[in-house]
């Protein structure tokens, strides 16, 4: 089978042509990534590398999580086309959450998910963040407070509302992941939210809820009435 290049295909089909005349919410996946990727590889082009990398890594998700050296090392890809590829994503995903946080306030814990659950999911390491939110429960800032596997020895009750007193916030979403992918809170995470809750309490910041993310999926555990007793 003959591969066309780009510029070999109808002007109108090529995706920068189509970008143009038609607005970049008509592309395909496939014809935004081949935009970004620019070129492709003896006997495959552009449009053609863009789909199979889609395929590959499962998507925008799994490209916004592959590891860099691995993308550099893909025949076709290379550090430059992975840089472009990596940046793009970042800043989709930084405007993803500055829409969220910028005009919406926090009412449930699905909001909050849909904040975090795209990126969190799919980390390696246990991460533990915060979301602290003013008088109307709005975000006011995201903090990652630590890295690393959570138990009630290693994480100290200040730090996680350091930036809350400094904000004066008036209240904080505790949200960490499981890399397991598995949501379900083991002990430790309960018994972690019940000093967080009582220390909330003292510093009249209320905890409002703690999420735990998994692959696609989450809990809140004040929804299950754990650690909110």
């Amino acid at each position: 089978m003959v591969s066309l290049r780009m510029h070999e295909l109808p002007v109108n089909d090529q995706p920068r042509e189509r970008l143009a005349r038609l607005g970049a919410g008509a592309l395909s996946d496939a014809e935004l990534l081949a935009i970004l990727l620019r070129v492709g590889i003896s006997g495959t082009n552009v449009l053609q590398l863009a789909q199979q990398l889609l395929g590959e890594y499962g998507g925008w998700v799994g490209l916004q999580v592959a590891d860099y050296n691995d993308l550099c090392r893909r025949t076709g890809i290379g550090a430059s086309k992975a840089a472009t590829i990596k940046a793009a994503l970042e800043i989709g995903r930084r405007l993803a959450r500055s829409s969220i946080e910028e005009r919406y306030p926090i009412r449930s814990p699905g909001d909050v998910a849909a904040l975090l659950m795209v990126e969190m999911s799919h980390l390696d390491q246990e991460h533990l963040r915060t979301v602290l939110l003013d008088t109307r429960h709005r975000v006011q800032q995201i903090n990652t407070v630590y890295i690393g596997s959570l138990n009630s020895a290693t994480i100290r009750i200040g730090e996680v509302f350091k930036e809350a007193v400094r904000r004066n916030s008036a209240a904080i979403i505790v949200v960490h992941n499981h890399p397991s992918g598995e949501a379900t809170p083991s002990p430790e995470d309960i018994q972690v939210t019940r000093q967080l809750v009582a220390a909330g309490r003292l510093l009249d910041i209320e905890v409002l809820d703690h999420l735990i993310i998994g692959r696609g999926q989450y809990v809140s555990l004040r929804e299950r009435g754990i650690g909110f007793e």
